[in-house]
């Protein structure tokens, strides 16, 4: 899954979630991410790249991800990691750095 919007001028948020199928903190993690960067970024902010460690359990070690749900900030950085289904929204905003008053 993957949200691609029409960029704007300055870069977009680079999001990479972490999930293991389609358990029920994976699936919240998958809503709450969308409607956080919906809500606080718009439409062009942002970038979400959906990676299923069950479809490519590989990347668990390639990306040191020990815990799921991880979101990894990719851009810009420094890269920051949550762990969880992201349903605290102030804790998700101050670890991406995202202005609530926007």
């Amino acid at each position: 899954m993957s949200e691609t919007n029409e960029m704007s001028g300055a870069a977009p948020l680079r999001l990479t979630l972490y999930v293991a199928g389609q358990t029920p903190k994976s699936v919240a993690a998958i809503r709450n991410l969308e409607r956080i960067c919906g809500e606080h970024l718009g439409p062009g902010r942002y970038l979400i790249d959906v990676i299923d460690l069950r479809q490519s359990p590989h990347l668990a070690r390639e990306h040191n991800i020990v815990a799921i749900p991880t979101l990894v900030r990719q851009l810009p950085v420094p890269i920051q990691k949550i762990i969880g289904d992201l349903s605290d929204t102030q804790k998700v905003l101050v670890s991406l750095q995202i202005d609530a008053s926007r």
